[in-house]
């Protein structure tokens, strides 16, 4: 069961990051700050995500306003987590915002699966 709510997780979030990534790449050409840019598709994915994991990923069929709040929460984590990334290796190091930040989706994925199957959408 793992590796297909691995796999779904996979597909749910290679599609969402891919546009949300290129929607990144779009702001930060047009002149939005990289920190703005991510804060603000962080949130639209956050939403999108929810809905596409619980009913598809995970089959969830719990208390959806707790799974919604766990959710937030992780999600909450792993925005605190790629903030600090960003803030550290670019405008701190200076390396290019752009492999920061692709690295860094990679890294919150795989911190956000986890959390979802332990704690979020657990077999209760």
């Amino acid at each position: 069961m793992i590796r297909r709510q691995f796999f779904r997780y996979a597909i749910v979030g290679l599609a969402s990051n891919l546009a949300l990534y290129l929607a990144y790449l779009s702001l930060t050409y047009l002149g939005m700050g990289h920190k703005t840019a991510m804060t603000l598709l962080y949130a639209l994915g956050t939403g999108l995500s929810f809905v596409f994991n619980r009913n598809w990923t995970f089959v969830h069929k719990g208390n959806i306003t707790r799974a919604f709040f766990g959710y937030v929460t992780i999600y909450a984590l792993g925005y605190i987590t790629n903030f600090v990334a960003l803030y550290v290796m670019v405008d701190t190091l200076e390396f290019d915002h752009q492999w920061v930040q692709g690295g860094m989706i990679l890294v919150v994925a795989m911190l956000l699966f986890t959390l979802q199957k332990f704690v979020v959408f657990r077999e209760e």
